[in-house]
């Protein structure tokens, strides 16, 4: 029994035996008045016992962050991550996506966005070893027709892309099925999705992964500049309900953004919040901005910025914008038949 462990009149002991109570823990449940009552001690006896049951739980040492990083492998799921399905990707962004908090992806037409979402709700499906979540993934399209082609085409090729699983793992699992498309036209029906149908399938454990693609689009179209203000409070109520469901189900969101393309005279015009590119930023402005954990953003590598030996497809830039794990970095990566794959030493850090 812990409770001789404490530092205590014998007296005191006595009687918290005598009131039936058998550890530190089941100590630390109750109020001070209520101790009182099964213990009959007066109230500052009682309060060293709480003083004391919280040293003995608590330790005699001190730990700092760097102590409670060195040990996190002591704690495997506050630093889980959803694998991206490549390594030199996940390798990149710290292990994959974390699994509490808004991750934003921006980037101009054609750079890989739907790729890596659609990836992303196949890997999400692998068992936790695979680093998937085994659990389907929501998809809810705000543009265009939800891109069933390429999903399967990227169903078949997961045994050659994802060589580190077992065939049989990847035969056992039925992809298609666990992925819920939802097709939302404006803001309402978004919010209304997010915060009816949505939680439904997360917490019946039936996904564990929502994709919002884009989240530009319907606030694009109903808000002009001169509705920004109205815009502003749609767009943190949204933020706020995805980050309710991501701490509450802890599963990682991932909403795709347009970006704006800045024109007129850069010198006078200040740098907006997460852009990388001095004629590109994400949309939505610092409103966005600040509902996201982590901002990344892709574009396809120019002509002058290619990389020597760098594989025949059209190569394309993954950018960390910002981060509270990660530092402001940079991965080239290429999209295949087979899915998105990162390219291995094309790593960078930037200042």
């Amino acid at each position: 029994m812990d409770l001789d462990q404490l530092d205590l009149n014998p007296r005191i002991t006595a009687a918290i035996k005598k009131g039936r109570l058998r550890s530190v823990k089941e100590v630390l449940c109750y109020s001070g008045p209520d101790l009182q009552r099964l213990t009959r001690l007066p109230g500052h006896e009682v309060q060293c016992l709480l003083r004391a049951a919280s040293l003995h739980l608590r330790g005699s040492r001190v730990l700092t962050a760097l102590h409670l990083f060195q040990q996190r492998a002591s704690f495997p799921e506050q630093h889980q991550r959803l694998s991206l399905g490549c390594p030199v990707l996940d390798q990149f962004l710290g292990g994959g996506l974390p699994l509490e908090g808004i991750t934003g992806l921006a980037g101009r037409s054609s750079a890989g966005k739907t790729q890596l979402a659609l990836q992303l709700c196949l890997t999400v499906q692998f068992p936790r070893q695979y680093g998937g979540l085994e659990a389907g993934a929501v998809y809810v399209c705000t543009e265009d027709v939800f891109p069933s082609k390429r999903l399967w085409q990227l169903i078949e090729q997961q045994p050659r892309l994802r060589t580190d699983v077992p065939g049989e793992v990847i035969q056992k699992i039925r992809f298609s099925n666990h992925i819920f498309v939802e097709h939302v036209a404006d803001v309402d029906t978004l919010l209304e999705c997010v915060s009816k149908k949505v939680p439904i399938l997360l917490s019946r454990g039936m996904a564990r992964l929502v994709v919002v693609d884009s989240i530009a689009a319907p606030f694009r179209c109903e808000f002009d500049i001169q509705n920004s203000a109205v815009r502003a409070k749609h767009l943190q109520s949204l933020g706020t309900a995805l980050r309710r469901l991501s701490s509450t189900f802890r599963s990682p969101v991932l909403c795709i953004n347009q970006v704006t393309e800045m024109v007129g005279d850069q010198e006078s015009v200040p740098k907006p919040l997460g852009a990388w590119h001095e004629h590109l930023s994400p949309a939505l402005g610092i409103t966005w901005a600040n509902q996201l954990l982590m901002r990344l953003m892709v574009d396809r590598v120019h002509d002058d910025d290619a990389i020597m030996d760098m594989p025949r497809s059209p190569a394309r830039m993954l950018r960390v914008l910002f981060a509270p794990h990660l530092p402001l970095s940079s991965c080239c990566y290429t999209v295949s038949e087979e899915g998105v794959r990162g390219v291995p030493g094309t790593e960078s850090c930037h200042q």
